[in-house]
């Protein structure tokens, strides 16, 4: 897949919390926002503005599942082992 290199103008503070928001998950500005656009023209539904705050979270660690099962079996793995003082 070809890459195109572009200009286009946002409103300040959307490009400062676009920014942080990529910095907080570690990716660069680049991939944040073409993820956002891929997801965009995915056609997956916005959030409304009238939904709970609760809801506005949920589904957000979604990207973390690989991680919490390689720490999920790292801990079960921990407590297969039986302790020499526990052997008695």
């Amino acid at each position: 897949m070809g890459t195109v290199k572009t200009t286009i103008e946002l409103p300040d503070a959307l490009f400062r919390s676009a920014k942080a928001r990529a910095a907080e998950r570690g990716q660069p500005l680049k991939q944040f926002v073409t993820e956002a656009l891929q997801e965009k023209l995915a056609g997956r539904p916005r959030r409304s503005a009238d939904e709970p705050a609760w809801m506005r979270g949920f589904g957000g660690l979604k990207d973390l599942r690989a991680e919490t099962r390689r720490v999920q079996r790292r801990i079960d793995a921990a407590f297969e082992e039986i302790e020499p003082e526990d052997r008695a």
